[in-house]
């Protein structure tokens, strides 16, 4: 029993020290100039000496339950009216692209690693897409332009699913000769149907639930929130959808609607989706032996298809999938640099591992190499290359204070931040003046970093952030006063 104890608190020390570490990893990151995910892998690895791990199924899982975690914020953070304008291209990325990459890479597999063609195939596929936690990690707080950031956001939230499908088809053709390529096709397009739909009807569902729900206490809403995320993809899964494509949806649903306690939801969202990013490249770490890794054959055969891949395999992709589609040459330079590998080819390595395909373990650790690479090599130069580019966008006013908002519990009132842009209706008008719903009072504003104490006198200017109390049967009113644009003469004078 004492040792059991033993074990168990070692274990809770352990995971401690790790996350711990992870958080501290991403300052050093910032000032090296290196990704976090790389600092989180070399943490795993060094670890490696010490505590013996070849449970690819655990990391698997692991892999897998952290992509739901950080596709859902990815699809909380994610502009709906940005990224719609960016939808054809980006999802032409994700589909035709990811193969595009894949069938070059396949052919370098073929005579870089000396194996089969099927083999091939399936190594091009499981380092075909680019990574949605290794690009949202990468992007979050860089000042790449909008609709840059957000065509890179989107093909990596949405060709997971793409490269999760392509690598089980490879192996089902492995593992089972009988397959039929014509019916895995179909499947296809059935798993990308399903996920679409059910996203899109649970994310609804979502925001149905947290907004008609009340909870004691706001804390939780964000619980409630992540475990929508989940079902997301259980329910999906188990009709046979895209699992992942589902979350990212639905994420997307419901960080574009009103919702109870959003702030507190985003913020616990991105949170956890740190711990798991932490949790699982650490575990991935541990997976791979540095020996193996760092030997001779794997170093010169992993640079080969390094090489290849983002310097030609990534930018073929990109200009063939996004011809006649507006973007410039510039720009289309970047998002073929900005193609990172990350967790999604580890993991996906993993299955051939499970699956006993021949040479599996040379795969994993060539692949391993190759998103060691793309992530010191890419993801290290994104911002430079963007500034290079000119494709650095205008500095974005962020509020730098905090605001702790205590539970309301069933007092059925909401606190809300809102910040105003340039063209509200309510700009360069007093709060006496402004038509707030009944009930409704402006407890704060932060205007360039300062503090402001409202009086009914108080005018509100551009850029100001807005902290106000109201029942949440006015919620809706006020957003609708707050986002009310000015007219212009035109419009004024068609109106009068």
């Amino acid at each position: 029993m004492a040792e059991f104890i033993w074990q168990t608190d070692a274990l809770i020390l352990l995971a401690a020290i790790l996350f711990i570490i992870g958080v501290l990893t991403t300052k050093f990151s910032a000032r090296l100039g290196v990704p976090a995910l790389v600092l989180f892998i070399a943490v795993g690895m060094a670890l490696g000496h010490f505590i013996y791990f070849d449970n690819a199924r655990l990391a698997q899982m692991i892999g897998v339950l952290a992509f739901i975690i950080i596709l859902f914020e990815g699809g909380l953070q994610t502009n709906w009216k940005t990224v719609r304008t960016v939808v054809a291209p980006s999802l032409s990325l994700a589909t035709l692209g990811v193969l595009i990459t894949a069938g070059l890479v396949a052919v370098a597999a073929k005579f870089i690693l000396g194996v089969d063609w099927v083999v091939a195939l399936l190594f091009g596929a499981i380092v075909g897409s680019t990574d949605a936690a290794a690009v949202f990690a990468v992007l979050k707080g860089q000042n790449i332009k909008p609709r840059i950031a957000s065509t890179l956001e989107a093909e990596s939230g949405s060709n997971d699913p793409m490269a999760v499908f392509l690598t089980v088809a490879m192996i089902e053709l492995i593992t089972i000769p009988e397959s039929s390529m014509f019916s895995l096709i179909g499947s296809f397009f059935i798993q990308m149907g399903v996920g679409l739909l059910l996203g899109m009807l649970l994310g609804k569902l979502a925001v149905f639930a947290l907004n008609r729900i009340n909870l004691d206490s706001s804390g939780l809403y964000p619980v409630f929130a992540t475990g929508f995320a989940m079902l997301t993809y259980g329910i999906t899964a188990f009709f046979g959808g895209s699992g992942l494509l589902a979350v990212y949806v639905a994420g997307i649903i419901i960080g574009n609607t009103d919702i109870a306690y959003r702030h507190s939801v985003f913020r616990f969202t991105e949170g956890f989706a740190w711990m798991m990013q932490i949790s699982m490249f650490v575990i991935l770490g541990l997976l791979v032996f540095p020996d193996e890794l760092f030997h001779a054959d794997i170093l010169l055969k992993g640079l080969a298809i390094s090489a290849l891949l983002i310097f030609v395999a990534r930018p073929a992709a990109v200009y063939l999938s996004t011809i006649k589609m507006g973007y410039t040459h510039k720009e289309l330079i970047f998002l073929s640099w900005a193609g990172l590998k990350g967790a999604v080819p580890i993991v996906l390595a993993t299955f051939p591992l499970l699956s006993g395909v021949e040479g599996s373990h040379e795969i994993f650790n060539v692949v391993f190499f190759v998103v060691l690479t793309s992530a010191l090599v890419q993801g290290s130069t994104i911002t430079i290359l963007a500034e290079k580019l000119g494709l650095s966008g205008p500095e974005k006013a962020a509020p730098m204070h905090s605001l702790e908002l205590v539970s309301l519990g069933k007092a059925d009132a909401e606190m809300i931040e809102y910040e105003i842009e340039e063209d509200a209706v309510i700009i360069g008008h007093t709060l006496l003046e402004i038509p707030f719903p009944e009930g409704a009072l402006v407890n704060a504003i932060i205007r360039k970093d300062e503090l402001i104490t409202p009086t009914g006198n108080t005018t509100i200017e551009q850029g100001d952030f807005l902290y106000i109390l109201t029942k949440r049967k006015h919620k809706k009113e006020l957003k609708q006063l707050l986002k009310k644009k000015k007219l212009t003469e035109e419009l004024a004078e068609a109106e009068a």
